[in-house]
This record gives structure tokens, C-alpha cells and sequence, in this order.
């Protein structure tokens, strides 16, 4: 499996309900693409404030390296991009191995 971890800093002007249609367009994507196992969404909560002005996460789960190459040109995947990009100020993109 392979996990694919986004740490996002949304823009200070996004709109709530924008990021509220971005969640939910990430949490479809396991029934739309292939290989695509799950996705978590999450906003910090930590004590320690070392978020560096990041205040959300994505963890979505491959089945395997066919699953990620599937996912980075689908269509939905495009589609989610369209959403996200006016959103955000800055994000991270950190995969591994699971």
C-alpha cells in the first residue's frame, strides 16, 4: 500500500463552504477511482502549535503503486485539482510506503 499525505494551508479569504465541497470531493474519491482504498481528512488540533499555518490534512491509502498512477491523471482527480487549487496558499505532498 501506499500512503499519500497532504498537509494543506488554505488561503485566509477560502470560503468555509469551498472547503466543506473539497472534503467531501476527497472522501468520494475511493468509490470513483480505482485503487484509491480510503482517505481520511483532518484539521489540526494539536497543542504544540507546529502546524506552521497548516490547518488540514489529507491521508488517502493506495492499493499499491497501479492504484496512485491511476489516480494522478483520472478525471476525478483533475476535477478535485479545480476545486483545490484557487483554495490554497500552500500544501505538502508526502508519500511512502505503508
Amino acid at each position: 500500500m501506499i500512503r499519500h499525505v497532504l498537509l494543506i494551508k488554505f488561503k485566509e479569504y477560502s470560503e468555509v463552504s469551498e472547503i466543506v465541497k473539497l472534503k467531501s470531493l476527497f472522501e468520494s474519491m475511493p468509490e470513483k477511482v480505482e485503487g484509491v482504498v480510503s482517505v481520511e481528512w483532518g484539521v489540526n488540533d494539536s497543542p504544540e502549535g507546529k502546524n506552521k499555518g497548516y490547518t488540514h490534512s489529507v491521508l488517502m491509502t493506495f492499493t499499491d503503486e497501479n492504484g496512485r498512477q491511476n489516480y494522478l491523471p483520472h478525471p476525478e482527480h483533475e476535477a478535485l485539482k479545480d476545486v483545490f487549487r484557487p483554495l490554497i496558499e500552500d500544501i505538502i505532498v508526502f508519500d511512502y510506503q505503508a
